[in-house]
Protein backbone atom coordinates (compact mmCIF):
# COMPACT_ATOMS: atom_id res chain seq x y z
CA UNK A 1 0.00 0.00 0.00
CA UNK A 2 2.70 2.51 1.02
CA UNK A 3 4.60 1.83 -2.06
CA UNK A 4 1.10 2.38 -4.16
CA UNK A 5 0.87 5.61 -2.18
CA UNK A 6 4.40 6.43 -2.86
CA UNK A 7 4.19 5.53 -6.93
CA UNK A 8 0.34 7.80 -7.07
CA UNK A 9 2.55 10.75 -5.48
CA UNK A 10 5.01 10.76 -8.39
CA UNK A 11 2.15 11.00 -11.30
CA UNK A 12 1.89 14.77 -9.33
CA UNK A 13 5.38 15.86 -9.04
CA UNK A 14 7.09 13.88 -12.12
CA UNK A 15 7.50 16.99 -13.57
CA UNK A 16 8.83 19.49 -10.58
CA UNK A 17 11.65 17.27 -9.78
CA UNK A 18 14.54 15.93 -11.94
CA UNK A 19 15.06 12.29 -12.55
CA UNK A 20 17.87 10.45 -10.69
CA UNK A 21 20.24 8.80 -12.75
CA UNK A 22 19.61 5.32 -11.79
CA UNK A 23 16.17 5.93 -12.54
CA UNK A 24 14.02 3.68 -15.31
CA UNK A 25 10.58 4.60 -16.70
CA UNK A 26 7.49 2.61 -16.08
CA UNK A 27 3.65 3.17 -16.78
CA UNK A 28 1.29 3.75 -13.72
CA UNK A 29 -2.29 4.44 -14.30
CA UNK A 30 -3.57 7.84 -14.17
CA UNK A 31 -6.74 7.32 -12.47
CA UNK A 32 -8.93 3.81 -11.32
CA UNK A 33 -9.28 1.63 -14.16
CA UNK A 34 -11.87 -1.00 -14.38
CA UNK A 35 -10.71 -4.22 -15.42
CA UNK A 36 -11.99 -5.25 -19.17
CA UNK A 37 -10.79 -1.77 -19.93
CA UNK A 38 -8.98 -0.99 -23.46
CA UNK A 39 -5.99 1.23 -22.59
CA UNK A 40 -4.91 4.22 -24.70
CA UNK A 41 -1.82 6.49 -23.83
CA UNK A 42 -4.02 8.85 -21.77
CA UNK A 43 -4.85 6.25 -19.44
CA UNK A 44 -1.31 5.89 -18.17
CA UNK A 45 1.76 8.03 -16.99
CA UNK A 46 5.54 7.84 -17.76
CA UNK A 47 6.83 7.43 -14.25
CA UNK A 48 10.96 7.62 -13.44
CA UNK A 49 11.27 4.98 -10.78
CA UNK A 50 14.27 3.24 -9.14
CA UNK A 51 15.89 0.51 -11.26
CA UNK A 52 15.14 -2.08 -8.19
CA UNK A 53 11.26 -1.01 -8.09
CA UNK A 54 10.53 -2.16 -11.86
CA UNK A 55 8.55 -5.21 -11.73
CA UNK A 56 9.27 -7.85 -14.14
CA UNK A 57 6.92 -7.31 -17.72
CA UNK A 58 6.74 -3.47 -17.05
CA UNK A 59 6.25 -1.25 -20.10
CA UNK A 60 8.48 2.10 -20.70
CA UNK A 61 6.55 3.50 -23.18
CA UNK A 62 2.49 4.49 -23.76
CA UNK A 63 2.73 3.34 -27.36
CA UNK A 64 3.21 -0.28 -25.60
CA UNK A 65 -0.12 -1.00 -23.55
CA UNK A 66 -1.99 0.77 -26.67
CA UNK A 67 -5.14 -1.24 -27.79
CA UNK A 68 -4.46 -3.66 -24.78
CA UNK A 69 -6.66 -4.75 -22.36
CA UNK A 70 -6.60 -4.91 -18.77
CA UNK A 71 -7.10 -8.21 -17.31
CA UNK A 72 -7.76 -7.14 -13.66
CA UNK A 73 -8.74 -3.49 -12.01
CA UNK A 74 -5.85 -0.33 -11.20
CA UNK A 75 -5.89 1.71 -9.05
CA UNK A 76 -4.50 4.97 -9.47
CA UNK A 77 -0.65 5.46 -9.41
CA UNK A 78 -0.41 1.26 -9.45
CA UNK A 79 2.38 0.13 -12.00
CA UNK A 80 0.99 -1.55 -15.09
CA UNK A 81 2.88 -4.61 -16.03
CA UNK A 82 2.27 -7.60 -18.49
CA UNK A 83 0.58 -9.29 -16.02
CA UNK A 84 -2.08 -7.42 -15.88
CA UNK A 85 -3.05 -7.78 -19.32
CA UNK A 86 -4.99 -10.17 -20.95
CA UNK A 87 -3.14 -12.33 -23.00
CA UNK A 88 0.19 -14.54 -22.32
CA UNK A 89 1.57 -12.46 -19.03
CA UNK A 90 -1.35 -13.24 -17.24
CA UNK A 91 0.33 -16.43 -16.97
CA UNK A 92 3.64 -14.76 -15.68
CA UNK A 93 4.46 -17.03 -12.24
CA UNK A 94 2.58 -20.20 -13.00
CA UNK A 95 4.27 -23.52 -13.48
CA UNK A 96 6.42 -23.60 -16.37
CA UNK A 97 4.91 -26.05 -19.10
CA UNK A 98 1.01 -24.03 -18.19
CA UNK A 99 -1.32 -23.06 -20.46
CA UNK A 100 -3.82 -20.56 -20.77
CA UNK A 101 -6.99 -22.49 -21.46
CA UNK A 102 -10.39 -20.48 -22.65
CA UNK A 103 -13.39 -22.20 -21.58
CA UNK A 104 -17.32 -21.77 -22.21
CA UNK A 105 -19.54 -22.74 -19.30
CA UNK A 106 -23.23 -24.30 -19.44
CA UNK A 107 -24.18 -21.32 -17.39
CA UNK A 108 -22.99 -18.28 -18.52
CA UNK A 109 -24.42 -16.41 -15.75
CA UNK A 110 -22.19 -18.68 -13.36
CA UNK A 111 -19.28 -16.49 -14.62
CA UNK A 112 -20.93 -13.58 -12.41
CA UNK A 113 -19.40 -15.29 -9.03
CA UNK A 114 -15.34 -15.55 -10.29
CA UNK A 115 -12.69 -13.34 -9.87
CA UNK A 116 -9.33 -13.61 -10.95
CA UNK A 117 -7.28 -15.71 -8.98
CA UNK A 118 -9.43 -18.64 -7.20
CA UNK A 119 -9.33 -22.13 -7.18
CA UNK A 120 -11.79 -23.88 -9.56
CA UNK A 121 -12.45 -27.49 -10.41
CA UNK A 122 -13.39 -27.88 -13.53
CA UNK A 123 -16.27 -30.95 -14.30
CA UNK A 124 -18.12 -32.11 -17.34
CA UNK A 125 -22.06 -33.78 -17.16
CA UNK A 126 -22.67 -35.56 -20.35
CA UNK A 127 -26.10 -37.58 -20.75
CA UNK A 128 -29.48 -36.50 -20.20
CA UNK A 129 -30.95 -38.79 -17.91
CA UNK A 130 -33.66 -40.16 -19.92
CA UNK A 131 -31.97 -42.41 -22.91
CA UNK A 132 -28.76 -41.74 -21.55
CA UNK A 133 -27.52 -42.02 -18.22
CA UNK A 134 -26.29 -38.80 -16.66
CA UNK A 135 -22.60 -38.67 -15.87
CA UNK A 136 -20.45 -36.25 -14.53
CA UNK A 137 -16.33 -35.98 -14.52
CA UNK A 138 -13.76 -33.60 -13.00
CA UNK A 139 -11.32 -32.90 -16.17
CA UNK A 140 -9.60 -30.85 -13.70
CA UNK A 141 -9.06 -29.42 -10.18
CA UNK A 142 -7.71 -26.76 -8.58
CA UNK A 143 -6.93 -24.44 -11.49
CA UNK A 144 -6.57 -21.16 -10.92
CA UNK A 145 -8.86 -18.72 -12.70
CA UNK A 146 -7.03 -15.75 -15.01
CA UNK A 147 -9.91 -14.17 -16.22
CA UNK A 148 -13.66 -14.15 -16.92
CA UNK A 149 -16.00 -12.39 -19.24
CA UNK A 150 -17.71 -11.02 -16.49
CA UNK A 151 -14.47 -8.48 -16.21
CA UNK A 152 -16.58 -6.68 -19.09
CA UNK A 153 -14.50 -5.89 -22.69
CA UNK A 154 -13.96 -8.33 -25.12
CA UNK A 155 -12.15 -11.49 -25.29
CA UNK A 156 -9.72 -10.82 -27.18
CA UNK A 157 -7.39 -13.39 -28.31
CA UNK A 158 -9.24 -16.03 -25.73
CA UNK A 159 -12.16 -16.13 -27.83
CA UNK A 160 -11.45 -14.63 -31.83
CA UNK A 161 -15.02 -15.06 -32.89
CA UNK A 162 -18.05 -15.68 -31.04
CA UNK A 163 -20.08 -14.23 -27.91
CA UNK A 164 -17.86 -14.23 -25.39
CA UNK A 165 -20.62 -14.97 -22.19
CA UNK A 166 -19.77 -17.25 -19.92
CA UNK A 167 -15.95 -17.63 -20.88
CA UNK A 168 -13.26 -17.97 -18.14
CA UNK A 169 -9.70 -18.95 -19.11
CA UNK A 170 -7.89 -20.56 -16.52
CA UNK A 171 -3.99 -21.78 -16.09
CA UNK A 172 -3.74 -25.89 -16.66
CA UNK A 173 -0.79 -28.05 -16.72
CA UNK A 174 0.15 -29.92 -19.86
CA UNK A 175 -2.49 -33.41 -19.14
CA UNK A 176 -5.10 -30.73 -17.92
CA UNK A 177 -5.09 -29.23 -20.99
CA UNK A 178 -5.10 -32.25 -23.35
CA UNK A 179 -8.47 -32.72 -21.29
CA UNK A 180 -9.74 -29.40 -21.40
CA UNK A 181 -9.08 -28.68 -24.79
CA UNK A 182 -12.50 -29.39 -26.62
CA UNK A 183 -14.05 -30.53 -23.64
CA UNK A 184 -17.80 -27.84 -24.10
CA UNK A 185 -18.15 -29.69 -27.98
CA UNK A 186 -18.37 -33.52 -25.47
CA UNK A 187 -20.77 -32.14 -22.60
CA UNK A 188 -21.79 -29.57 -20.69
CA UNK A 189 -19.24 -27.65 -18.58
CA UNK A 190 -19.41 -26.52 -14.96
CA UNK A 191 -17.52 -25.31 -12.46
CA UNK A 192 -17.02 -25.54 -8.65
CA UNK A 193 -15.40 -23.44 -6.46
CA UNK A 194 -12.70 -24.70 -3.81
CA UNK A 195 -10.60 -23.51 -1.33
CA UNK A 196 -6.82 -22.54 -1.49
CA UNK A 197 -3.93 -25.56 0.61
CA UNK A 198 -3.29 -23.46 3.67
CA UNK A 199 0.21 -21.91 3.26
Amino acid sequence: MALLLCVAAGIAVQQLTPAPDDTVSALAAVRDLPAGKILDAGDVAVLNIPDGLLPDGSFSHPSAIQGKQLAAALRQGQLLSDSQLLGPGLLAGSPPGSSAVPLRMADPASIQLLSPGQLVNVVISGGNGFDQPATSEVLAAAVPVLWTSAQGGKAGQWLATGEPDGLMVVAADAGQSRRLAGASTQGKLFFVLVAAAPG
